[in-house]
């Protein structure tokens, strides 16, 4: 699937159950307008209730992941004004939609990264990046004010010192330093990063969608402090002891055979 936009597009490839999301403004080194932000808002729902899917890769077309909101349409991405007079945060919206996900979320980081491509990467599960991409989060540089979400996830991972270095100074970083400070997960050579990132989606699908599902709600649950953590823990041990991929998943070790799971999530 694909959804034009006026100077940019959000592509959508399913295949072999990855849908590999991309975002395409490569005369704009990939910036993301309004109208971009509007298409991911609404694509990503539909790719988590499809059942064919079992993961999504986030990517960037081209050599540039993302570099940020489109400057030509940053008071649309940042400061959409609503009839009723509000002024709506569309890039923070575009985030929710890939941070509310069910599925497992991947940002193949290859090239630059910058101010709102960081936030809609760091809003998948885990970011992989090329040894060759660069970082950087730019907000002083314009005299704006960096997304909430943004920021309190990268407070959340990197810690409030840090996250003042970089949004203060607005430098570029590669992509070693971002692994260092938690930015980044895994740091592949450039001439291997594709054969990574495809070997990587396999390995994920190959295993239990009960466990993968179950433990990123509860991993995110445990890095918000959801207040409601404790309840969605037993619910996930009840379920764990009454689904079938447990004792699928023993059976296979202790028979060395490769487990060939069952549970799929309920239709959203």
């Amino acid at each position: 699937m694909s959804a034009p936009t006026v100077t940019g597009r959000i592509h959508a490839v399913v295949t072999d159950g990855l849908a590999t999301v991309e975002i395409d403004n490569q005369t704009q080194r990939n910036a993301l307008t309004r109208a971009m932000c509007l298409e991911l808002q609404e694509l990503m729902p539909h790719l988590d209730a499809d059942p064919a899917i079992t993961i999504i890769a986030l990517r960037g077309a081209g050599s540039t992941f993302c570099a940020g909101a489109s400057i030509g349409d940053l008071q649309g991405v940042l400061l959409d004004e609503q009839a009723d007079g509000r002024r709506v945060d569309q890039l923070s919206l575009a985030d929710a939609a890939i941070a509310s996900m069910s599925k497992p979320t991947l940002a193949l980081v290859d090239g630059a990264c910058m101010g709102g491509g960081w936030q809609l990467a760091s809003s998948c599960d885990f970011i992989v990046a090329s040894e060759r991409s660069t970082f950087a989060i730019t907000p002083a540089k314009l005299g704006i004010i960096y997304p909430r979400p943004g920021i309190e996830r990268l407070v959340r991972l990197v810690g409030p010192a840090a996250a003042k270095l970089i949004l203060f100074a607005a430098e570029p970083f590669g992509a070693a330093r971002a692994a260092e400070l938690g930015l980044v997960a895994e740091v592949v050579p450039d001439e291997s990063f594709d054969e990574r990132a495809r070997s990587l989606v396999r390995t994920i699908q190959s295993r239990s969608q009960f466990s993968t599902h179950t433990l990123k709600r509860l991993v995110d649950g445990a890095a918000s402090e959801d207040a409601e953590l404790d309840d969605h823990w037993a619910e996930a041990w009840s379920a764990m002891a009454g689904g079938p991929d447990m004792a699928i998943g023993v059976d296979a070790f202790l028979n060395r055979q490769e487990p060939r799971f069952v549970w799929t999530p309920a239709v959203r």
